[in-house]
């Protein structure tokens, strides 16, 4: 397959749902858990969940960057975007998540120097050209994002900048996994695996997830039928007996992950004794942190942050949405008080957010049972 097309096409997604409909065990409820937003942007942009049989069951898990930034760290940003001599500089989605004190854009409008950047090179870039600015870079993401952030405080090194700083709050994939799989409260299946994150860290840090909590795990790609087969192959495990770690991205992720890019976060990062998640509390080891040799550019060296712990709305359950405990239409104010122009929580800000992909495609209310007679339904067009 080389065209996007191919990853969308209409006839072997039926095929998929056919044999989706076929191995499903009718007496047996599963839920699977799709780790990644990009996955669940997928399942409702396509339709994907009314296709499958009533007793195969996806929920949302915490794998959206933006989500699971709790309020305290938004203030600490707002409080660095406000210094004077400081350029603040933020990926797009990061603009409107709401902290206890506003959100960027708010900041921004009362003034403050806030740029949105497309990469961390972007903001170094600024630096460059502005010597007598402090320039911050907001950096955020899973594994994925790290090494471009470690790639540009190597050059920033390199060239001797010394106006760039990087306040970090990258966060790594398994801790939460093990948080979400020793939740009492949670009863789980399956996990489609996340597939960015899986092309550095590979398929080896999963291991534990059958080895320790029984559970299959299939790595999986982003499009229809990558998502569809998945499905596939978890259900193919469940009616064989099986529990494994599988690889449904081969033509990207590898067991060994990228070699190159994990010695780069090895080399500029250490992990933090413990991080704050939204919805998930403080788990150990969980997220990165400018190592010594690069404190240099670590803002939260140079600058004296407040690093006052803000507690989520009480109103706001998007906590409850990252742990796949409820559905985004299960929360009080999904829709009204909720919504994409006027956000309360992070799932709803993020183009990875589980809600904003409800509210974006239309999944307003719970849905109904998906129809017997698969033939009938709309398939994945084109």
């Amino acid at each position: 397959m080389k065209y996007v097309d191919e990853y969308r096409d209409p006839a072997a997604a039926r095929a998929l749902v056919h044999a989706i409909h076929d191995i499903a065990d009718p007496d047996r409820h599963v839920k699977i858990m799709e780790v990644c937003g990009g996955h669940t942007h997928t399942i409702y942009r396509h339709g994907i969940e009314e296709l499958l049989p009533a007793q195969v069951e996806l929920v949302h898990g915490p794998g959206c960057p933006v989500c699971v930034i709790p309020m305290g760290r938004v203030d600490d940003a707002l409080y660095l975007a406000r210094q004077p001599d400081v350029t603040f500089t933020a990926f797009g989605d990061m603009m409107r998540v709401p902290g206890g004190d506003g959100c960027l854009l708010d900041a921004k409008a009362d003034g403050a120097d806030i740029r949105m950047v497309y990469s961390p090179m972007d903001a170094l870039a600024i630096a460059q050209r502005e010597p007598d600015r402090q320039v911050v870079f907001f950096a955020v993401g899973f594994e994925t994002t790290a090494p471009s952030t470690a790639v540009t405080l190597l050059r920033a090194r390199e060239a001797g900048v010394t106006n760039f700083t990087v306040f970090c709050n990258h966060v790594t994939i398994v801790p939460p996994l093990r948080a979400i799989l020793s939740a009492p409260d949670l009863e789980l299946d399956g996990f489609i695996g996340p597939g960015h994150v899986s092309t550095v860290i590979g398929n080896r840090p999963y291991r534990f997830v059958p080895e320790e909590f029984g559970k299959a795990l299939v790595t999986t790609g982003f499009e229809p039928l990558d998502v569809l087969q998945a499905i596939h192959m978890l259900l193919t495990q469940f009616a064989e007996g099986r529990c494994e770690v599988e690889n449904q991205y081969t033509r990207v992720v590898r067991d060994e992950g990228n070699p190159k890019a994990l010695a780069l976060l090895d080399e500029v990062f250490d992990l933090r004794p413990h991080f704050e998640w939204r919805g998930l509390g403080s788990i150990p080891r969980s997220a990165l942190e400018v190592s010594e040799g690069f404190a240099a550019f670590d803002a939260e060296r140079r600058f004296a942050l407040p690093g006052v712990r803000v507690a989520d709305p009480a109103s706001c359950q998007c906590g409850e949405v990252l742990r796949g405990a409820i559905k985004p239409w299960e929360c009080t104010v999904f829709g009204t008080a909720c919504t994409p122009e006027t956000p309360i929580g992070t799932c709803m800000v993020s183009s990875e957010g589980a809600c904003a992909a409800y509210y974006n495609f239309g999944r307003f209310n719970e849905q109904v049972a998906p129809a017997d007679d698969v033939t009938a339904l709309p398939v994945v067009p084109r």
